[in-house]
């Protein structure tokens, strides 16, 4: 092979290129901003979404937290003692007709 011949030379401009392209396609599809051949950057023209996605995400974690602390205050309203005195009071309620009569007194 010549070192000096025109097949190396554009065989190694086809790579230098090739492998240019490769590096854009990988930085472009995860979000990177891209370098043009001055070494500028371009940014992406998404950021809006980005941002917005970035604070509906906020949000819909603050609701989920707050989720979650109401749901650990209803069980531990249900895991309570008092939640199952109640219950057993209304238990007797149906099972004793004459208790409804007295309350309603």
């Amino acid at each position: 092979m010549s070192f000096g011949g025109p097949t190396f030379v554009l065989a190694i401009i086809a790579i230098c290129t090739g492998s240019w392209l490769i590096n854009n396609w990988i930085r472009a599809r995860h979000g990177y901003a891209l370098e043009d051949e001055w070494g500028g950057k371009t940014h992406r023209t998404d950021d809006k979404v980005v941002d917005a996605l970035r604070e509906e995400n906020a949000l819909l974690r603050q609701q989920l937290e707050a989720t979650h602390q109401r749901l650990a205050n209803v069980e531990a309203i249900v895991t309570d003692r008092g939640f199952d005195v109640a219950n057993q009071i209304e238990a007797l309620r149906r099972e004793n007709p004459a208790l409804k009569q007295d309350d309603a007194r």
